[in-house]
This record gives C-alpha cells, structure tokens and sequence, in this order.
C-alpha cells in the first residue's frame, strides 16, 4: 500500500529520469548527439524498471512516486517524439496519434478527482505500451546513422513504436473503461 513517503530511493530515480528530459531534447536537437541521447533514453529505460522493482522489493511504494512514474514516462515519450518529429526521424502523423491519446485522458482527471484519485492503476498493458514505445523510438534515433546499424535499427525501431503505439491506445481504452466503472451503480 502506497504512503506518504517522498524520500525513497525509488523516487529519486524518478526525479533523475525528470532531469533527464531536456539533457536528451537538448542532444538530440542542438549538437544532434544521437549515440549519447540514446544513451540517455537507455538510460531512462532501465531506470524506469529499476524504480518499480525497488518500490517493491524495499517497500517504498509511495503516492508520490505513483505520480513521478508515469509523468517521467508521459515527459519522456512527448519529449522524443517531438524531438524525433523536429528531426524528421518520425512523421508528424504518429506525434498527433499518441499526443490524442494523453488529451483523450486528461478527460478522466474530474471523474478521478471525484472518486478522490489522482490516477488509476498502471496496467500491464500500460506498461507493456511504455517498454515498446521507450525502446522504439531510441532505437529509431539510431537509424539515422549510415551504416547496418542503422538499417537494422530502423526496422526494430518501427516494430517497436508501432506496437507501443498500438498498445498504448489498448491501455488508453482500458484506463476509460476502470474510470468509468467507478460510477457504475454498483460501486
């Protein structure tokens, strides 16, 4: 059960992966590093299964981190897709697709408030979504190289982004339907 803990080492992996952010879009856009933004969002990855399986297994789970998780998660997926949009490394039409996701959700947040939530239950379905869409796009940024890597990573890459993608909508759904059975008539 989540406290009120803020001091927890799984939270300040999530405050790290948050200052991560603009490191990566600042790499990616000015000096257009991508080995080391990869290395970034790599990172970023690990960092996000690392911070859930310690919350665990040291029993730090926080409602804190409850909130910095997936706002690390939603920063980073915004951040690289704008950046990799900017880029042209990804077309605009997937940035719409996966932006229209979050603002479909931010809809929820009344009906949640009312019900004394901040947000629902990360599903696995969620998750799931997350590790594609934060291996996908990482792995997009390195098809830009000129090599076999590359084109490897390329194809990888969209494999990836386009199951998370796909996985992302799924949860999104998933998400509206646990909200609205919080005021089915049986609760």
């Amino acid at each position: 059960m989540p406290n009120n803990r803020i001091w927890t080492v799984p939270n300040a992996l999530s405050v790290t992966r948050l200052v991560g952010v603009p490191i990566f879009l600042w790499l990616v856009l000015v000096p257009k590093e991508d080995g080391w933004a990869f290395l970034v969002l790599a990172i970023a990855g690990v960092t996000d299964w690392l911070d859930g399986a310690l919350a665990r297994a040291l029993n730090q789970q926080s409602r804190i981190g409850e909130i910095l998780d997936p706002a690390a998660d939603r920063l980073y997926i915004a951040a690289t897709i704008i950046g990799l949009a900017i880029r042209g490394i990804i077309p605009w039409w997937l940035v719409v697709i996966l932006v229209a996701r979050d603002v479909m959700l931010l809809g929820l947040i009344p009906l949640l408030r009312k019900h004394g939530m901040l947000t629902l239950p990360v599903t696995m379905v969620g998750k799931a979504a997350t590790f594609c869409l934060l291996w996908g796009f990482p792995t997009l940024l390195l098809s830009s190289f000129d090599s076999w890597l590359g084109a490897i990573a390329g194809a990888a890459g969209w494999a990836f982004a386009l199951w998370g993608t796909g996985l992302y909508w799924w949860a999104g759904i998933d998400y509206i339907r646990s909200a609205r059975a919080l005021s089915s008539p049986s609760r």
